[in-house]
């Protein structure tokens, strides 16, 4: 390990092309410091499920060759990484799941496939919590995923591998998903961007069955690197029947607006949340930057539907995991506890108790979208505590349970349920050197006005320099 290794692993995704069409880097050259970075400092972190050592070599030869013959595409040469969730044609597409592994895919998932014609390098897939289903770090096929801040910590779920390997400097771009805060909660605990487009923007290919909940969406270090691989990914796709029907923005050459007299929103609870005092105290910090130098129109609020999340966040993750019993007569011994506990609480519920729920949830997305009509913004926590152990459901100072993770996660679910598009962005860090994210959530379709606002906030407050000490180990 060197310094070098390091430099390419931290480049963003923009310096790497800017290098590349320059002719002053290869791919080759970059993708083989950032697998030797890897080999290096993965067996501490343990973001990837496989790396995909020689694929990738071969790929980024493609792109040297592509790049010389004045045939490059738009991430021609620039590494990226899977999800698990998420098929690559050849590799298992086992989700951190015993009960799934040895499914081999026959071809790529249409955002990965999308990506890959893009030019970009795939280096592996990432870790994930099994079967995409709480927001701790583990599962029972590779383990713990580390928060590369703090070993032994929770980097946060589902997409924990990719908030990892951001956060790691193991490359730029990172495919994440998020069913109730899975892109936006892991970027949080390891202190990167995150971005939860809205529902349909990406296509999700095969549709969720989830109720229309579940997005794909960047994780990276800048808000920059998420505009440019979102332009790749976005617009409608035949296999997503739900995918919107507009094509991708040119988020990246939009991205750099005033907040001059924006109208944003302040929650610091959503008039229910318990939240830790020094997450508060960083949260509110970082809005004064907004009321201050950004000179947006800040207001504190307590929206009349934030109460009525908890009962529906927890019967409509209850009931989706309820739906899983099937899987505990033969794997129970070789699924999490969590997971199994959950599944128990969700299996006895009746389609009529789903539809009657369903109505109420329908109900209260109308709330949501009518509170953000007349508002820009609304910003909030990311999750109301930093990273905790990852043996843990709930940090040690909170009342134990054996399941409910969602406790400490209020503010994101609502904006599965709602459409919204949601980003969080590094705000600050605990005494403890320990990330804190900041939720900028927008009106429906407004992708780019978030990026927007977290584009401002990241050019008031840089953040890439922050580097986990695992980011100089040797």
């Amino acid at each position: 390990m060197n310094d070098l290794h390091a430099e390419m692993g931290y480049a963003t995704a923009l310096e790497l092309k800017d290098r590349y069409d320059r002719r002053e880097l290869s791919p080759v050259e970059t993708v083989s410091a950032i697998l030797q970075r890897i080999e290096a400092l993965d067996p501490a972190i343990n973001a990837f499920s496989v790396v995909m050592r020689d694929d990738a070599l071969a790929a980024a030869k493609d792109s040297e060759r592509r790049l010389r013959d004045g045939e490059a595409r738009p991430l021609e040469g620039v590494p990226v990484t899977i999800k698990d969730a998420f098929d690559v044609a050849g590799y298992e597409t086992a989700t951190c799941s015993h009960a799934l592994k040895g499914a081999v895919a026959a071809g790529d998932n249409v955002v990965v496939a999308r990506l890959r014609e893009a030019g970009a390098v795939i280096l592996g897939k990432t870790t994930m919590s099994e079967l995409a289903w709480s927001g701790i770090s583990r599962n029972p096929v590779t383990g713990v995923t580390h928060n590369p801040w703090k070993r032994g910590f929770n980097a946060g779920a589902s997409s924990a591998g990719a908030g990892a390997a951001a956060a790691a400097g193991f490359g730029p771009l990172h495919l994440g998903s998020d069913g109730a805060g899975s892109i936006r909660m892991p970027s949080h605990f390891c202190g990167v961007f995150g971005l939860k487009p809205t529902y349909g923007r990406v296509p999700y290919a095969p549709v969720s069955n989830n109720d229309y909940a579940t997005y794909i969406g960047p994780m990276t270090r800048t808000v920059s690197d998420a505009a440019l691989m979102l332009e790749v990914m976005a617009g409608p796709h035949p296999l997503d029947h739900t995918s919107c029907e507009a094509g991708p923005d040119a988020y990246r050459a939009k991205l750099r607006a005033s907040m001059k007299g924006k109208r944003i929103a302040f929650s610091p609870d959503l008039g229910h949340a318990r939240v830790d005092d020094e997450i508060a105290e960083i949260v509110e910090s970082a809005l004064k930057v907004f009321a201050g130098e950004l000179q947006a129109e800040v207001e504190n609020v307590t929206p009349s539907w934030g109460p009525l999340g908890p009962e529906l966040g927890r019967f409509f993750w209850k009931v989706l995991w309820g739906r899983r019993a099937g899987l505990l007569p033969e794997w129970e011994s070789r699924m999490g506890s969590d997971l199994v506990a959950c599944i128990r609480a969700g299996a006895d519920y009746s389609a009529t108790d789903f539809i009657n729920m369903r109505e109420r949830k329908f109900a209260y997305v109308a709330q949501i979208s009518t509170f953000l009509e007349d508002r820009d913004y609304l910003v909030t926590p990311v999750a109301s505590v930093a990273a905790f152990p990852v043996e843990r459901v709930r940090p040690e100072h909170w009342p134990e349970h054996d399941w409910d993770w969602l406790e400490w996660s209020e503010f994101l679910y609502p904006f599965n349920m709602s459409s919204h598009p949601a980003a969080s962005v590094p705000c600050g860090m605990t005494r403890a050197g320990l990330p804190v994210g900041l939720q900028i959530v927008g009106r429906r379709f407004d992708d780019l006005g978030v990026l927007q606002a977290a584009a401002a906030f990241e050019a008031a407050r840089p953040w890439r320099q922050l580097r986990p000490a695992i980011a100089n180990a040797s």
